[in-house]
């Protein structure tokens, strides 16, 4: 499957929503795309968690998104909207940060108005930089990307710290400075909703996220549609799922001395290689197999 980045800016400009699986790998990322999904949502909590075992409050370095986008570019052809964090400083920073991912194979990248180190968007604690710095630091992602296609998501946090009338304030000057969607993190009601909609509805497309157990109530892809949305992510879904799996079968491994009363929630041996594509890559070697 082929999916440009202007192919995902269509998108996000027509009726119906874009679902975008959180993946952290190259491996959750092919399972999305075999499942039938076309574009994908690069989270830096799920990296946080996958990788180091910890949270996501900042830990997370730019390479080590860089690596996991690259590895995902030369597995799939999905389209890759990157969580940036706070794009790793000032706008300095930014701007590097956007090249990198950007050649890396980005289709969108977010960048969030929090002061570094971050939060997750539904932890308490957070504090964000002044809206001017954020107003400078989208402008120069804007000019640092090498394509208009690449798009740039303006995320607040302020919902959580001043208030949903001032997260539409900021949000409203960050699609002044030439964003090409918005994200308001933490919504927490109808009303929320509402109110954010009033403003920027068929103005520029609006970003969902659905947390399980976050501030913001879960939601259908349907009824985000039809509350306006044009995108919603579900981030750290698959991790939620995988921790739960894993630890019902490390339980059964210790408790059994076997994995036997786990066989029939994975895959053997051959099914993962299928899954995987071990005989394509083995054909694909002899053809350059000078012995042959």
């Amino acid at each position: 499957m082929t999916f440009s980045a202007s192919d995902l800016k269509a998108k996000l400009h027509a009726p119906e929503i874009v679902v975008a699986p959180g993946v952290y790998d190259a491996l959750s990322a092919s399972l999305a795309a075999d499942a039938g999904f076309d574009t994908v949502y690069l989270s830096g909590a799920s990296i946080a968690y996958t990788q180091l075992g910890r949270p996501d409050i900042g830990l997370v370095s730019l390479s080590e998104v860089n690596d996991v986008m690259s590895h995902i570019r030369e597995r799939t052809e999905l389209s890759v909207v990157v969580d940036c964090d706070t794009g790793f400083g000032n706008a300095m920073n930014v701007m590097r940060s956007v090249r990198m991912l950007e050649r890396a194979g980005a289709n969108a990248i977010q960048l969030e108005d929090q002061t570094y180190p971050k939060r997750c968007g539904h932890l308490r604690g957070k504090t964000l930089v002044a809206q001017e710095e954020m107003v400078g630091k989208l402008k120069a992602a804007l000019d640092a990307r090498e394509s208009d296609a690449t798009l740039i998501i303006g995320r607040t946090d302020a919902v959580a710290v001043e208030g949903t009338e001032r997260a539409i304030e900021r949000a409203q000057a960050y699609r002044e400075a030439g964003v090409d969607m918005l994200f308001i993190e933490g919504i927490r009601s109808d009303d929320d909703i509402a109110s954010i909609m009033a403003e920027f509805r068929g103005q520029i497309p609006i970003m969902a996220n659905m947390v399980e157990g976050g501030d913001t109530p879960l939601q259908s892809a349907q009824a985000l549609q039809d509350m306006g949305f044009s995108l919603v992510i579900f981030p750290g879904a698959l991790v939620r799922a995988f921790t739960h799996m894993a630890q019902q079968f490390f339980d059964t491994l210790r408790r059994d001395g076997s994995t036997d009363a786990f066989r029939e929630r994975m895959l053997d041996f051959r099914q993962l290689n299928e899954v995987i594509g071990t005989q394509a890559m083995f054909e694909l070697g002899q053809k350059y197999d000078s012995r042959r």
